[in-house]
């Protein structure tokens, strides 16, 4: 990380602090409300209203937390049983879910832990960060109040003087090991959070059948959209180009002894129209398996896409072999629809990839220094890599604070299916 980004991260991850100092105060009257919900609950009208208004924001709260985690790079997933059938908002059906869920009285059990542990961690943040501003800012301050002209307090500093300059290295060193501590904290604020918000081991096995079968379903989907938009093409593109040349040749057949110069004239359109099919069949192969792929792999075909793009774009790889190729290929295509997302939306100088394999699993990193504001539910491109990623077991993870810089990160469990030669 460059000395640019580890700043922007640490002065990001300050303002998170305060955020989270801000968001920690909420959870007491939350507690409170869900408190006050379940004692009434007994009641037949009004217990069931103050209950369901009350878990509607303790579940607000906690997903909020999650998608912040998520958001920092601790995925935190949500861990609720699916709404049994026929269940409406505060019948007693519903009302049994609501408390046989475990993970209602996890949420709850975080709220009072949840708010001390972040108002600390924030506090701490801010705190060291705010000190070390202040000891940069005493000189200047101290310049501009005092009475003493600058170039004598500089050659012939007094001992006031001289507390006043020393003050300006501690306040660059304190405020330095601030910058680098503030993402710490928000990440171990994060790791407890995830503590008591994230699923449980049965939780988690739930949620595997359920995604499973979602990505089951996305995978028949996305397969069957991709057969009619190859049968599409051929039949509008390359097919009727080569009925257009069978036609057109068996003219050239009828007109050559009566006419030679005419037949000639048709065997040259049906020539062009053979070469213009041929170019339509080689692009609709690039879509579906590009050759430069086959031939060098995943870094080289990343390589050559990031040659062609108007955004200048470094690649780094580490792969010390081959990937199989149905994971070779949706990586590809996933980080083709990435970089193509960079130069339609982004206004980025610059982007990276970078591409690198450890044990078993396959991380891909896209990131542009645009600015940012990417969200995958706001567009088909990113829920497309999603749903190509989650037919291996993938996942993906999106950093984009507004302003930027924008950090797409893409796990693929994987092994190398030959080393590199």
């Amino acid at each position: 990380m460059t000395p640019l980004r580890r700043l922007l991260t640490g002065l990001s991850a300050t303002a998170d602090g305060v955020y989270a100092v801000g968001l920690a105060t909420l959870n007491v009257p939350v507690l409170g409300l869900w408190l006050t919900g379940l004692v009434l609950s007994p009641l037949p009208v009004l217990g069931t209203d103050v209950l369901q208004v009350s878990t509607t924001v303790v579940r607000w709260r906690a997903d909020l937390e999650r998608r912040l985690g998520t958001r920092a790079g601790i995925p935190i997933r949500r861990p609720y049983h699916p709404p049994p059938a026929r269940s409406e908002m505060g019948t007693r059906r519903w009302l049994r879910w609501i408390i046989s869920d475990p993970a209602t009285w996890r949420d709850m059990a975080w709220l009072l832990p949840g708010a001390l542990v972040a108002s600390v961690l924030g506090l701490i943040t801010v705190a060291v960060v705010a000190y070390g501003l202040a000891g940069v800012g005493l000189l200047p301050l101290w310049l501009y109040l005092g009475d003493v002209w600058f170039g004598y307090a500089l050659f012939w500093p007094t001992s006031d003087h001289r507390e006043a300059w020393l003050a300006l290295p501690q306040g660059l060193a304190i405020l330095a090991a601030g910058l680098i501590l503030a993402p710490l904290l928000r990440e171990t604020s994060f790791r407890f959070a995830r503590l008591f918000l994230a699923p449980t081991s049965s939780a988690e096995l739930r949620l595997r059948v359920a995604h499973l079968t979602t990505t089951r379903a996305d995978t028949i989907d996305a397969q069957a959209a991709e057969l009619r938009r190859i049968e599409r093409d051929l039949h509008d593109g390359a097919q009727a180009r080569m009925v257009s040349v069978g036609m057109t040749i068996g003219l050239a057949e009828r007109l050559i002894r009566r006419d030679p110069d005419a037949a000639i004239k048709l065997l040259a359109e049906a020539r062009a129209s053979s070469t213009d099919a041929l170019v339509e069949l080689r692009h609709l192969v690039r879509g579906i398996h590009p050759p430069v792929l086959a031939e060098r792999g995943l870094e080289g075909a990343v390589r050559a896409l990031a040659i062609c793009l108007p955004v200048r774009t470094g690649v780094t790889s580490d792969l010390p072999g081959r990937l199989d190729t149905p994971v070779e290929s949706a990586v590809y295509f996933a980080v083709a629809e990435a970089l193509a997302n960079v130069v339609r939306h982004s206004r980025a100088k610059s982007a990276w990839v970078s591409i690198r394999h450890t044990g078993d699993l396959l991380t891909v990193e896209v990131g542009d220094d645009g600015n940012g504001g990417a969200d995958a539910s706001r567009g088909t491109g990113l829920v497309g890599i999603e749903r190509r990623l989650n037919a291996f077991d993938g996942t993906m993870i999106i950093s984009s604070p507004s302003g930027g810089p924008t950090v797409m990160t893409m796990e693929l469990p994987c092994v190398l299916s030959s080393p590199r030669t």
